[in-house]
């Protein structure tokens, strides 16, 4: 009867949790679609090399939200963890900063493009910080609509200013006020610091930062093949390329509710193993019916972007392929934080390496950029995948023995 209950809650969190990120992912890939066709090629390859930095950027923001909801399962002080989350984006926001000029030389972008792109960034870490919150006390039904709202408030100032002739710059200075708007609403909806024994071990910037290295290695593998995309190949190929690795960030994205769900189970050692290998196979099954998806859809690129992309065409299967393994690699990665055995992110880090070194010396065309990312996130994935089952089936590590909470306790059953 448990297990029952505690599966249909299961689900019935990552239905609430899939509506909130599908609003704000099909709001995103909406905005990709328009600034293909509005921008154009050359246009769209500078829209898209920036928002892959700020992406990578707001690392510390995905692994913000990891850390505070391990942390919330773990015991940990809301107001300790809200104090957390100001010091860490008081960071990101003097980093930010500094890199504006460097990331905009590096990509051949604009000035003040390139710091309306960073700067959103700190808001994104003062989102992250209540997403965490949500998460950790298994609050889906709030976290849906916080990742629904501040999808929308990302995009949809950037689709109206794009809609009257704004260029990449006003489009991301446009997104970054609706993605401060939209943090602001998260605080309000989180409400006041939930009332838990503060037993728990301190926790403070350095595990943020060991989760970052996890997250930074897995959003590089997503995001650098489209900033360097601008490096080999030519400013239409490059844009032609963007364009397809919106099916990547499809395929890629479409399954996050999985490991936002079954996060604070993974998190909780009575429940690690079972919750890895349930997130590892879903993930599989959905990457697979992503890629079956995108060879569908494929011939309607000329009819919904233009002409100019239809090199792309016969390739969306294979950028698809490239977000699958991505998918089954962030779930991984996922377990490696919630058990802090951050040490697996080494594979990626190789991976990517290999993958960087391979792209400037080999690939010239679409096609070689896209079969070459998509080869290595299967090796990346696979290893890692292998490995993080291993680890969740080991014994506990001395983190896992701090916990304060109910070790028994089914965590995350509770959806509301």
């Amino acid at each position: 009867m448990t297990s029952r209950t505690g599966t249909s809650s299961t689900v019935a969190g990552m239905t609430l949790v899939t509506a909130g990120s599908m609003t704000a992912n099909v709001a995103s890939y909406l905005l990709a679609l328009l600034a293909a066709s509005w921008l154009g090629p050359a246009g769209y390859g500078e829209f898209a090399a920036l928002t892959a930095a700020q992406l990578v950027l707001a690392v510390p923001a995905l692994a913000l939200q990891t850390v505070v909801a391990r942390e919330v399962v773990l015991g940990g002080d809301d107001a300790a963890l809200r104090r957390l989350v100001i010091r860490c984006t008081a960071i990101v926001a003097a980093l930010a900063a500094v890199l504006v000029v460097p990331v905009a030389a590096m990509l051949g972008t604009g000035v003040a493009a390139t710091a309306a792109a960073l700067l959103t960034a700190p808001m994104l870490v003062l989102l992250a910080g209540e997403q965490g919150l949500l998460q950790g006390e298994g609050r889906f039904g709030a976290l849906a609509v916080v990742l629904g709202a501040a999808g929308l408030g990302k995009v949809l100032p950037a689709v109206a200013v794009l809609a009257v002739g704004g260029g990449p710059g006003a489009a991301l200075t446009a997104s970054a006020v609706g993605t401060g708007a939209a943090a602001a609403a998260a605080r309000l909806l989180t409400g006041r610091p939930s009332a838990r024994a503060g037993e728990h071990h301190a926790v403070g910037v350095a595990s943020v930062l060991r989760a970052s290295q996890v997250q930074l290695a897995l959003i590089a593998l997503s995001s650098v093949d489209v900033m360097l995309a601008r490096v080999v190949l030519g400013e239409d190929q490059a844009g032609q390329y963007a364009l397809g690795a919106v099916a990547t960030k499809v395929a890629f994205w479409l399954p996050a509710a999985v490991g936002v769900v079954l996060y604070p189970r993974m998190a909780n050692p009575a429940h690690s193993a079972a919750a890895v290998r349930s997130a590892l196979g879903v993930l599989v099954g959905v990457g697979a019916l992503a890629v079956g998806g995108a060879a569908i859809a494929a011939p309607l690129v000329p009819a919904l972007v233009g002409d100019d992309y239809a090199p792309v065409q016969g390739l969306l299967w294979l950028f698809a392929l490239n977000g699958a393994f991505l998918a089954v690699l962030q779930g991984a990665l996922l377990s490696a934080i919630a058990r802090e055995r951050t040490v697996l992110a080494v594979v990626a880090w190789i991976g990517l390496a290999v993958e960087v070194a391979l792209t400037l010396t080999v690939a010239s065309t679409v096609q070689q950029l896209v079969t070459l990312v998509a080869a290595s996130s299967g090796a990346v994935a696979a290893v890692v995948g292998v490995l993080a089952l291993i680890a969740s089936n080991g014994p506990p590590t001395q983190e896992d023995s701090s916990l304060r909470s109910h070790p028994d306790t089914d965590l995350g059953e509770t959806p509301a």
